[in-house]
């Protein structure tokens, strides 16, 4: 499976906010929720400007363990997200991916008509 898609929206968040792998997840309707956001997150490649500091959980605690959790506090603190035994106070820092705008169900059901009008002139052959 490729992450391309989760990359692409963790380097769309913005310096000092954070998003959660329950955030991602829903975002891209990835199956198997954070859990799967949270793989992705894992197998981050190093080097691509990619900014999995950014990446929370839903309680805005950095779950990852070791050095590599102080590496994400500093990060983060770096940006001017204030952290408290490591965890982000997420009403301040949360970042909600603004979705595109749907278009309202009259003018889906005209293009679908517009569509089907023209396939069907298509086959007539006018």
């Amino acid at each position: 499976m490729s992450w391309d898609a989760v990359y692409r929206l963790v380097q769309r968040i913005p310096r000092g906010k954070v998003l959660t792998y329950g955030g991602l997840a829903k975002a891209l309707s990835l199956p198997g929720g954070a859990r799967t956001a949270g793989r992705a997150m894992a197998a981050t490649p190093s080097g691509k400007g990619i900014p999995w500091h950014r990446v929370v959980g839903d309680r805005g605690e950095i779950l990852i363990r070791g050095p590599h959790a102080l590496l994400q506090r500093k990060l983060l603190e770096s940006e001017g997200v204030a952290l408290v035994e490591f965890r982000v106070h997420l009403k301040k820092y949360l970042w909600k991916p603004v979705k595109k705008a749907a278009l309202p169900k009259k003018k889906i059901l005209l293009k679908k008509k517009a569509l089907k009008d023209k396939s069907a002139h298509k086959r007539i052959g006018k």
